[in-house]
């Protein structure tokens, strides 16, 4: 190939990712606004905390519900035309749940929403594999990196607008309309990836066998583990620095605002540690490392100790998730079905893991009880040949 068409299919590849990053950051900051609202939602709704707990259940089984026909979706439309039919809407769906009456309907609504939301994260991230699969890099933890940015920019913009008492309703309309002009706009930089060949049956036994090999069913559980130890960061960090380091409230939030950074920031940077250790050597640190940091948060003496456990928490669970996204995109025959199952399988570790942690902490503590992660941790490392680069 001449060079001069090298360099002008580098630079379509690189406006792809470009426009990938966006559409990521985007998904993570509309997420981030919807949380730091949760409080005002709660307080509009005169929910209690445990009614409002059911209903916070209804986006992640919504989204269990729509990930599974997402694959199907790309492969027959491509993902450009699939994010733009659920990302569109989800951003203007955010702006609903500041308005509904009740908080049944709250829940009506946090269900499709995330039926919306789950079918926008496979769709994007099958694009990011087919970009990064083209460019031959490994830039799937640059995309990740932008949605941690993005959840960490919806944050604090959210908390810059309760402090200014912005009313629920004006800021998620705000935050709509910036998403909306932000992932159109994105859109254009896609690269086509819908399959040309003949199309695979669907609903199947058979069919779906050849998507849900050994390999693929190992990515799924390295998503589960990897996506319950995050969340068991975001669920249970905070409350174990209050509850047994006595830290105090502020304090104890600055935990989770640490672990946010740090793996924004491992994210950013996991491009070349990925190309030097290779993908299943950052994922077996990753495990190594996961288990370091919980083991220093726990049992290191003091609050500083804990915090810097929580940076090599972080560290080490920040590639899993992109590691396996790029792992199940490499899936012969039907990648984009193996990235739809491998994501439903981590989202369920949102579902399953901060209640299972829950139980424990009631009988043992909180700080005992996080001591699971352990085992999750060896599992990733066990488990951790499955994300081989495959050509």
């Amino acid at each position: 190939m001449p060079v001069a068409q090298l360099e002008l299919t580098y630079r379509r590849l690189a406006r792809a990712a470009l426009g990938t990053a966006v559409v990521f950051a985007v998904s993570g900051a509309l997420l981030g606004t919807w949380v730091s609202r949760l409080p005002a939602t709660r307080d509009r709704l005169h929910a209690s905390p445990a009614e409002l707990g059911l209903a916070l259940l209804a986006p992640g089984v919504g989204s269990l519900v729509s990930m599974p026909s997402t694959g199907w979706l790309c492969r027959r439309f491509g993902s450009r035309a699939t994010v733009a039919a659920f990302a569109l809407p989800c951003c203007v769906a955010v702006f609903g749940m500041s308005v509904v009456p009740s908080l049944a309907t709250l829940a009506v609504a946090l269900f499709v929403w995330g039926m919306l939301f789950g079918a926008w994260d496979v769709s994007m991230n099958v694009q990011g594999s087919a970009v990064e699969q083209r460019a031959g890099r490994a830039w799937m933890p640059r995309y990740h990196a932008s949605w941690s940015a993005g959840g960490i920019a919806g944050a604090a913009a959210g908390g810059l607008a309760a402090r200014a008492a912005v009313p629920v309703p004006l800021h998620f309309a705000l935050a709509a309309g910036v998403g909306v002009v932000l992932v159109a706009g994105a859109l254009r930089f896609y690269i086509p990836d819908r399959e040309t060949g003949p199309p695979a049956e669907s609903g199947k036994r058979g069919a779906w066998s050849t998507v849900l090999t050994r390999r693929v069913v190992a990515i799924g559980l390295i998503t589960l583990c990897g996506v319950t130890v995050e969340g068991a960061a975001a669920d249970w960090l905070a409350l174990y620095l209050v509850d047994e380091r006595r830290s105090g409230e502020a304090l104890g939030a600055v935990g989770y605002a640490v672990f946010a950074f740090a793996m924004a920031a491992g994210r950013f940077v996991g491009t070349p540690i990925m190309e030097r250790l290779g993908r299943h050597g950052a994922v077996r640190a990753g495990g190594l490392v996961i288990a370091a940091g919980v083991a220093v948060t726990v049992f290191g003496p003091g609050l500083p100790l804990a915090y810097l456990g929580t940076v090599l928490w972080a560290l080490g669970v920040c590639l899993i998730f992109p590691a396996a996204m790029s792992a199940a995109g490499e899936s012969p025959g039907r990648p984009t079905d193996a990235i739809a199952a491998v994501s439903a399988v981590g989202y369920a570790g949102i579902l399953t893991g901060p209640p299972v942690i829950g139980i424990l902490a009631d009988h043992v503590g909180i700080g005992r009880a996080l001591l699971v992660l352990f085992v999750l941790a060896a599992a990733i490392c066990a488990f951790a040949p499955a994300v081989r680069v495959r050509q």
